[in-house]
């Protein structure tokens, strides 16, 4: 018999893994508590098996739960949850990225197993991610014992879990932000500055497009310094000085934008330099 699972919280991230835990038999869902009874009906209904409940008093025991709320959730959820239901011997995980398992403190009191467990990737359409899950990288920290039933749960899905420091979760998480949103609003720059300079924006977008792509793609292949180009690589300062100032004319949060990329760029460039050095034979 699967371990039964509880579901608490039931946003993209919950909806996802409830789906796809219940599907592979990895565990047995039982009851989703969300914000609404509406709200835990629709979750219901993605996760296509499961009782919504109005509220946490309402709930079955359960093997496992999944405290798939917010972060600043997490720990009143959690002691609400310690108060509400017998937590002995059950095992209680969040999704957060920049919260460790320590949150969970009133569940461990209570004599549960805890663990978070977050998975690095985009939820925006739950319903496609939930369809192409597989090869998902999945943060994994707590308890071995509840890292120990976790894991292969998680393998089970297609998962690929990574154990990573808790003392370094919330640098853990941010390493996630550079790489997807703030990558995002670096190319949000571009795409202005392209228009400031008289390109219209689709095309600007089919400007950009290939240098991005090419970029992402080198780091990946070949490691960051190594795909460093252009006027900061070349040590041209003088194009990176000018460059600075006319984005400041043309638009302070850009032009400061730019300035503050400069010094971790020419760290990156000089990395670069020390690793052409470096003898290879």
């Amino acid at each position: 018999m699967a371990r039964t699972l509880n579901l608490i919280g039931a946003g993209h991230v919950g909806r996802v893994l409830g789906r796809l835990f219940a599907a592979t038999g990895a565990f047995a869902l039982q009851d989703v508590l969300t914000r609404s009874q509406a709200g835990a009906q629709d979750a219901v209904g993605f996760v296509r098996v499961g009782r919504a409940v109005p509220s946490m008093d309402r709930m079955r025991s359960a093997d496992v739960w999944m405290l798939a709320v917010g972060d600043d959730q997490i720990g009143p959820v959690c002691a609400q949850l310690a108060r509400c239901q017998p937590l002995q011997g059950a095992i209680v995980f969040h999704c957060s990225g920049a919260r460790s398992a320590a949150e969970l403190a009133p569940a461990t009191q209570a004599g549960a197993l805890v663990a978070s467990v977050h998975p690095i990737r985009s939820f925006a359409d739950p319903a496609q991610v939930a369809q192409h899950f597989g090869g998902t990288f999945c943060g994994v920290e707590g308890d071995c014992a509840a890292l120990a039933v976790l894991t292969p749960a998680l393998e089970a899905i297609g998962a690929q879990p990574v154990p990573i420091d808790a003392q370094a979760k919330t640098v853990y998480h941010a390493a996630s932000v550079f790489a997807s949103n703030y990558l995002v609003t670096v190319l949000d720059a571009a795409l202005r500055a392209y228009q400031a300079a008289g390109v219209p924006e689709p095309v600007a977008r089919a400007l950009a497009q290939p240098l991005a792509s090419e970029s992402m793609a080198n780091v990946f292949r070949l490691g960051a310094a190594a795909a460093l180009s252009g006027p900061i690589a070349r040590g041209d300062m003088d194009t990176v000085a000018r460059q600075q100032a006319a984005l400041a004319a043309w638009d302070g949060p850009t032009g400061a934008l730019y300035a503050a990329l400069v010094a971790p760029t020419a760290d990156l460039a000089r990395r670069k330099m020390d690793d052409n050095g470096k003898d290879k034979t």
